[in-house]
């Protein structure tokens, strides 16, 4: 048997590092990765994660040549505004079956999702809606009117 001679060690080689150490340096280093990523999470935090959302109350003025009986939908509100002779509704455009906004046609409302159909008065006239749209509180101050989608009121209540 033959034995090969060990390869010279120079000085300027590094040594090697063992195992051990190589795992704690390891762990080290992942520490500080969790703890910086951590620290970054905490300078969200100040600032909220919600957004803004619009108020359930809110203020807007009717046409003067809103015809009797015809909607009127606030832009970017699920709200039907009528006039009528016996005075002013709002109808929630927000579809009872599963949650779509409904359109305004000639005969009321329907709903482009799944078909139903309903009276301006909000009553179901197709299925597969279990219930009407519901009535949403109303108050008239000067020309404007308010209306408040966070609080429904029995059918049939208007404000003169």
């Amino acid at each position: 048997m033959t034995t090969k001679p060990k390869a010279a060690v120079s000085r300027l080689d590094p040594e090697p590092m063992p195992r051990r150490d190589w795992l704690g340096l390891g762990s080290l280093w992942a520490m500080g990765g969790a703890l910086m990523f951590g620290l970054l999470g905490m300078l969200k935090l100040p600032k909220a994660a919600v957004l803004a959302s619009p108020s359930k109350k809110f203020r807007v003025a009717l046409p003067e040549t809103l015809p009797a009986g015809e909607a009127f939908v606030p832009p970017g509100r699920a709200v039907a505004i009528f006039r009528d002779g016996e005075g002013i509704f709002a109808v929630s455009t927000i579809c009872t079956h599963l949650g779509c906004v409904v359109k305004p046609n000639a005969e009321g409302f329907e709903c482009p999702c799944h078909g139903s159909r309903f009276h301006p008065n909000g009553e179901v006239r197709k299925g597969p809606a279990p219930r009407p749209l519901p009535w949403l509180k109303v108050s008239v101050s000067g020309g404007t009117v308010m209306v408040d989608e966070g609080t429904t009121v029995p059918q049939g209540t208007k404000v003169a």
